[in-house]
């Protein structure tokens, strides 16, 4: 099932919680675009190949065209998030209740940009919506646990396969280049490390990207007061608009979270790079095709980790790493019980 621009805007106009869960759901498209997007650039910025401006600008052009092409392709992470949760019955409170979780994942979201932390939107998004649900339905039934699951699948798929290629690509690179000239091999992987982050980019807008246009067409049909679909299609126009918000996040945040991710953590060489892109790119490709919602935050960061740890144990600042991982754990109880308190308030209220 699919909805019409007209249709969405005339919904916009007659319904005032629509309207709120459609600016609110742009917003955390913005903040997603600040705190995830330059994750698959940071290393880039960090070995020198590009400066932070060339390199922004670069990763929210490719967000934009890596959320348009591949979902022509498939939406399979956008069908996961849309039966992810249960919003069915009264559609007035189900649009409150999840007005409320956008609420949640803005707040958790801006207060881990201004720490610096790369915070996933993504794992923030399905905390606040499982919260929201819980809280609509009364209880855990209001969690479609088959499709949760796939949450699961995505984070294992992304710390042990991100971390595992990441090592594996810096171990074969390095044997396969030992004979090479240093300075030819060092200009290569500076065009091959730009090419290999436009290509992270350009996932990131595919897999994160379709996350947010679930909450688009589930606010809608709520508010139409339809019955949820088995099958969603997504339209073009709604693809650009969560593009451009996403591209401007991007534009607008990116240069704090690059510091932390690609300078702070790890000290790369321009191979290193290249192979935390080339790791952190495949992730996200079989995720995405997959219907596997996995943080592009995450995914990036393990297979740094990973490509730091081929170098040798020490390579890898574990402090920052540990904070890290501890940021990641946090979001989902942190993100999913404000998500939670904020729909019961909410649902009190309005």
């Amino acid at each position: 099932m699919s909805i019409e621009l007209g249709v969405f805007l005339s919904t916009l106009v007659s319904n005032p919680a629509m309207l709120v869960v459609a600016v609110l759901n742009i917003g955390v498209l913005i903040v997603n675009g600040a705190t995830d997007a330059p994750n698959a650039i940071a290393t880039v910025v960090s070995t020198r190949c590009l400066k932070p401006t060339p390199a922004i600008v670069m990763a929210a052009c490719c967000n934009f065209l890596g959320l348009l092409i591949v979902t022509l392709l498939s939406s399979a992470v956008a069908e996961t998030i849309f039966h992810m949760v249960d919003f069915s019955g009264d559609s007035h409170q189900a649009l409150v209740a999840l007005m409320a979780a956008m609420v949640a994942i803005i707040v958790w979201g801006v207060s881990a940009w201004y720490f610096g932390l790369p915070t996933s939107q993504s794992h923030s998004l399905i905390a606040g919506l499982t919260g929201a649900a819980i809280a609509l339905q009364g209880g855990f039934d209001g969690v479609n646990w088959d499709e949760w699951m796939k949450v699961i699948y995505g984070i294992v798929l992304s710390t042990f396969l991100g971390f595992g290629l990441g090592w594996l690509n810096a171990k074969a690179i390095r044997r396969f280049c030992s004979g090479f000239d240093r300075q030819r091999a060092d200009a290569f992987f500076r065009w091959a490390q730009v090419i290999a982050g436009a290509a992270g980019a350009f996932m990131h807008g595919a897999q994160d990207g379709q996350k947010f246009m679930s909450i688009f067409m589930l606010a809608s049909l709520l508010a139409a007061g339809a019955d949820l679909p088995s099958t969603i299609t997504i339209p073009i126009w709604l693809m650009v608009v969560c593009a451009l918000s996403l591209g401007t996040g991007t534009g607008l945040g990116g240069k704090k979270i690059i510091k932390n991710v690609g300078m702070d953590m790890v000290k790369l060489e321009r191979y290193q790079g290249f192979c935390v892109s080339l790791a952190s790119t495949f992730c996200l490709i079989i995720s995405t095709f997959g219907g596997l919602p996995v943080s592009s935050t995450h995914t990036n960061t393990t297979a740094i980790m990973g490509v730091g740890r081929a170098k040798c144990k020490s390579a890898v600042h574990w402090g920052v790493a540990v904070d890290m991982v501890k940021t990641w754990i946090l979001t989902f109880p942190g993100c999913g019980i404000l998500g939670y308190v904020t729909a019961l308030l909410f649902l009190a209220i309005f």
